[in-house]
């Protein structure tokens, strides 16, 4: 059922990210077609593993913290770890449409 849920929620973006690029293919310049779909599919896949990981480290921290509230520095810092991804993604992303090759 999981994996029916998931399929769900990636297809609109799968889509949307190749119209997107098919509507940029006539700017591009000749063999730059692919880094658009690239660079929107490093966003929304880092994004989604963001939101897993940042998901299971909350509900890990709050178990912790429901027993000892000292230890909240430390959930914090696991769960900005986790967002760090979408960082990278976003990261990634840039580098791919507006770096020098």
């Amino acid at each position: 059922m999981k994996k029916i849920w998931l399929l769900l929620l990636l297809l609109p973006l799968i889509v949307s990210s190749a119209v997107f690029s098919a509507q940029t293919a006539a700017e591009s310049p000749q063999g730059f077609e692919g880094l658009n779909i690239g660079a929107g599919l490093a966003i929304g896949l880092a994004a989604i593993g963001a939101g897993i990981a940042v998901g299971m480290a909350a509900s890990a921290g709050m178990g912790v913290l429901a027993e000892k509230r000292e230890m909240f520095g430390t959930v914090l810092i696991l769960i900005a770890i986790g967002e760090g991804i979408a960082v990278y993604g976003i990261l990634f992303a840039v580098l791919m449409l507006f770096g020098k090759f």
